[in-house]
């Protein structure tokens, strides 16, 4: 056990806390259980290192981090370590890749019931399910989910800058403000496209000549093995999804035609509507849909995008044209906290009441004239006018 101990202090004491992600600011810490949920590759281990070393400092020998992937767990169990750990004074448990520990969900019940002082804070991966597991923590715990960097980080990163986030509202109303404060500090433009390519992933300053290849062994591990694990797909499919996410990938936006689809891929429409839900529950894809509320697992969509536009360049570089980059990009920065559905007209519905049409600099409004609530997402301006905004502002949300 000592060893789990041993491993966790080594890794806190390299982790770096120059940068921290927005999140860090928006959890509420104070809760008994908290959940953050989220794709592999975008930061959540760092997160719970960095705020041990930032918040817990004088709390490090009552404190502790372990990853349940950890060989130490396939004999032993979690409630042998949690008991261990705090009859000797701990207080705060951080708990990584919850979801490769079999019957996490009914521990960490135990666990919040049967060590009432303690602190626990676990995250697992976007399929990760709260809810319906067999123990319902929904009651129990808060849960967060976790997204790639935002434009907004990025810059952050890039440039030393402390870059305030704006709320969808504020962007809409008081655009004009809000560039001339940030264009005071940097030029949103000179990192924009750079960004677009290679800026999501928190690791993307690490090992650049690796970047891309590091991007597909992350889409193998969640297809190879999350899916199998946490959905139960037969490995024998598999092989049909990574077939399927290289179409949507090279046709991004992608408008499904199931039946064409299925007869090419060779698997029935129920299941290729399944497929298409399970991309999306993994963080490769989003799903856009006509109708806001009430989606079913079966129901196909009217329109896919890749998840962000650094899965673009990694799956299908030469058909990441600049359209579809801006699209992607927006959709990416607007789904984290807002609704976002297909429009009938302009490019896309937000929270049921806001239309969007994005593109370049000279991108009219004539498509979306007849709506009250309707702006253009533009690109290549470094200041908007009127109901036209730069598209690297909506960057900012998060």
């Amino acid at each position: 056990m000592e060893s789990l101990f041993e491993k966790y202090r080594q890794k806190l004491h390299i982790t770096s806390t120059t940068f921290v992600r927005g999140l860090m600011g928006e959890i509420n810490w104070n809760s008994r259980l908290i959940g953050i949920k989220g794709a592999r590759g975008i930061g959540k281990t760092t997160l719970l290192l960095q705020y041990i070393k930032i918040h817990l400092s004088q709390e490090t020998e009552n404190t502790v981090y372990l990853s349940l992937d950890n060989i130490w767990f396939s004999n032993h169990s979690l409630m042998e370590l949690v008991d261990y750990f705090v009859k000797r004074g701990g207080k705060n448990l951080f708990l990584d890749e919850v979801h490769k520990y079999p019957n996490w969900s009914q521990e960490l019940k135990n666990i919040y019931d049967d060590f009432p002082t303690l602190k626990v804070v676990f995250t697992g991966s976007s399929l990760l399910e709260i809810l319906n597991a067999r123990a319902d923590l929904s009651r129990r715990a808060n849960v967060y989910h976790m997204q790639g960097l935002s434009f907004r980080e990025y810059l952050s990163i890039e440039t030393g800058e402390i870059l305030e986030t704006y709320s969808l509202e504020a962007i809409l109303e008081n655009h004009f403000e809000i560039t001339d404060a940030i264009s005071l500090k940097l030029k949103p433009l000179h990192y924009f496209e750079n960004y677009l390519k290679t800026g999501y992933y928190p690791f993307y300053n690490e090992n650049p000549d690796w970047y891309f290849i590091s991007i597909n062994e992350i889409i193998n591990l969640m297809l190879e093995i999350e899916l199998p694990q946490l959905r139960g797909v037969d490995l024998a499919y598999i092989h049909k999804m990574k077939q399927l996410l290289l179409i949507i990938s090279e046709s991004v936006p992608f408008v499904p035609n199931v039946s064409k689809l299925s007869e090419k891929i060779g698997i029935n429409r129920t299941t290729l509507l399944l497929y298409f839900h399970y991309l999306e529950e993994i963080g490769l894809t989003l799903n856009l849909f006509k109708v806001a509320g009430g989606i079913s697992k079966l129901q196909k969509p009217d329109k896919i995008f890749l998840e962000n536009t650094n899965l673009m360049m990694a799956l299908s570089p030469k058909y990441a044209n600049i359209g579809n980059m801006r699209e992607t990009f927006f959709a990416n920065q607007l789904s984290y906290k807002h609704k976002i559905s297909y429009a009938t007209q302009g490019d896309f519905l937000i929270d049921g009441n806001t239309v969007f049409e994005i593109g370049g600099k000279n991108k009219s409004t004539k498509q979306i004239k007849n709506f009250d609530n309707a702006f253009v997402a533009a690109d290549n301006l470094e200041f908007g006018f009127n109901n036209t905004i730069p598209l690297w502002l909506f960057g900012f949300l998060y």
